[in-house]
């Protein structure tokens, strides 16, 4: 019964605190592709989408240090689980990638051409 209490206290404990942190606004999932940046001074940004019945995807997105982090909530549990992490600095170095004709070199030499 005791633990059952502490339990209990430990959970209002932390919903009256999240509730004191977090802005007035509901705390219910975001529509699917809905970009919001996650704080003023964070520059981070999060989008949300609903992956089927199971699973709510959120992709959080550091423009600054260029890195995207992959999150699963499972939505009948609530658990996250990170999926994947990576620096995205190289890959927005490609020129193209699994691109189809015309791609952007021979547009370049057709506009150099004239």
């Amino acid at each position: 019964m005791r633990k059952l209490a502490l339990g209990l206290f430990v959970i209002a404990s932390l919903l009256v605190t999240a509730l004191a942190v977090l802005p007035d606004r509901a705390l219910f999932a975001q529509h699917a592709g809905v970009a919001t940046p996650v704080g003023p001074e964070s520059g981070l940004i999060a989008l949300s989408a609903v992956i089927g019945d199971k699973y709510q995807q959120v992709t959080v997105i550091d423009p600054k240090q260029q890195v995207m982090s992959v999150y699963h909530v499972e939505l009948s549990s609530g658990n996250v689980e990170l999926r994947c992490v990576r620096n995205i600095h190289w890959d927005l170095q490609m020129m193209y990638f699994n691109g189809k004709s015309p791609l952007p070199q021979e547009i370049l030499s057709m506009i150099q051409a004239k």
